[in-house]
């Protein structure tokens, strides 16, 4: 029992900590719900690529989506338009020079070192060391607590640092981003280990400087040169009578299931309407941690998983009253109850998550949206059904007998009433009787 106890406090510790995100953390909706940004992207020709080819137009839509939708969860719609345009729908965002900032940039990084000095300015060679040779971004502080980027090199990368840092001790090495100078330090001694850091000299660096270089740097160059030639902000393309009458029916379908629950289950499906209650707030918590931005797919996901989570009672108290028509003791049965479905509940959710695991990988984005909602949904339902419904059962039930069998919806000639059945049949075959 103090096992349960415990259990019971780390429930609560959850929910607490669920209704804190949820409130502290806004909501993200997708386009068709609050509206957004739409862009329209050419790819373009220069002296090396002399035609779009379908290949690079599916690499470009292939980038973009990375840069956008990294997650697969803010529900932005890139999709191509003609031979060498992509149209790309970003929800929640008003304004499109954000957008515009974002998809436009690519992450030029070169490392330079010193050259002339010409009427007092420091002139700067480039070097074969650049953003290309980057394997990943961080943003990190420095010793003296200022934001800094710091920079993982590959294989090649690490070597060509490490050779033109030898090449430098004792002189300034410049670090240009996007044609700017970004810092200069005076290198010491080589730096061997392939890392370096990016300090954005004696200012240093705001955070969304050091965030969106670092963002920048790991979504990399565009494939193929690409310039924005259409930009515009776009309302919801669902009205606000549609939305509202999707939250009724929701909130009705819902409603009708607990109601359901209770009048077939009675307190047993009171504990589930209350676990299915704590469902809900850990992953709408959940959601915002992600965060998930939400569309009406996403939304459907969410429901979707909800009815696999009363499903997954139903399975639960079905067996139980199994076991008490059988003679058991209520402790017995709901242990016995939990135990025989808990098969049937791993295999359904398991085939569930597979299938969003495949629509995840080979989906859209919007089908992304969809399997991931679906898939946490599917998780978070396993934990309530197995460990907050049964806890509940323990607490409230305890190891005594069942006093009142009405509280499962049964009679008081439901009980045992299939152990007799099955003592008569054996009696009668004994004394060979047929029925």
């Amino acid at each position: 029992m103090k096992n349960k106890i415990i259990m019971f406090w780390a429930i609560i510790a959850i929910v607490i900590a669920s209704i804190t995100t949820i409130v502290v953390k806004p909501t993200k909706l997708g386009l068709d719900l609050v509206g957004g940004s739409r862009l329209v992207l050419e790819a373009q020709t220069t002296n090396n690529i002399a035609k779009i080819t379908p290949d690079m137009m599916d690499s470009l839509q292939f980038a973009i989506e990375n840069r956008v939708n990294a997650l697969g969860v803010s529900e932005t719609i890139v999709q191509k338009t003609g031979d060498k345009r992509l149209l790309i729908e970003i929800p929640n965002v008003s304004d499109p020079k954000q957008a515009r900032e974002f998809l436009g940039e690519t992450a030029e990084l070169v490392f330079k070192r010193p050259g002339e000095i010409f009427n007092g300015t420091q002139l700067w060679l480039d070097t074969d060391l650049t953003g290309n040779d980057v394997k990943k971004a961080m943003v990190t502080t420095t010793a003296g607590g200022q934001w800094a980027v710091s920079l993982e090199f590959n294989d090649k990368g690490a070597k060509k640092f490490g050779q033109l840092t030898k090449e430098l001790v004792g002189q300034p090495m410049a670090i240009f981003f996007n044609g700017e100078l970004s810092s200069a330090p005076t290198i010491q001694e080589p730096i061997l280990g392939g890392q370096a850091q990016i300090t954005g000299g004696e200012n240093g660096f705001a955070y969304e400087e050091a965030k969106k270089m670092v963002d920048l740097l790991n979504a990399g160059a565009l494939p193929v040169p690409a310039k924005i030639i259409e930009e515009n902000t776009v309302g919801p393309t669902l009205g606000a009578d549609s939305i509202e009458k999707s939250k009724f029916a929701g909130i009705l379908g819902i409603g009708l299931v607990m109601v359901f629950m209770v009048l077939y289950y009675r307190v047993p499906g009171i504990i589930a309407d209350i676990a299915l209650c704590i469902y809900g707030l850990i992953l709408f918590a959940i959601f915002k941690i992600v965060p998930v931005t939400l569309t009406l797919a996403g939304i459907a996901g969410f429901i979707l998983s909800i009815g696999m989570a009363v499903d997954a009672n139903i399975l639960i108290f079905e067996r139980t009253k199994e076991e008490l028509r059988q003679g058991r003791t209520l402790f017995t049965a709901i242990n016995s109850g939990f135990d025989r479905a808990f098969t049937s509940i791993f295999d359904s959710n398991m085939t569930t998550i597979i299938t969003c695991a495949i629509l995840y990988i080979l989906g859209t984005s919007i089908v992304k949206g969809f399997a991931l909602t679906l898939a946490l949904g599917v998780i978070v339902s396993m934990f309530t059904a197995i460990t907050v419904t049964k806890n509940f059962m323990h607490l409230l039930f305890g190891t005594g007998q069942l006093k009142h069998p009405s509280w499962f919806g049964l009679k008081e000639s439901d009980i045992g009433q299939a152990y007799q059945a099955t003592e008569t049949k054996r009696e009668k075959a004994r004394f060979g009787v047929l029925d």
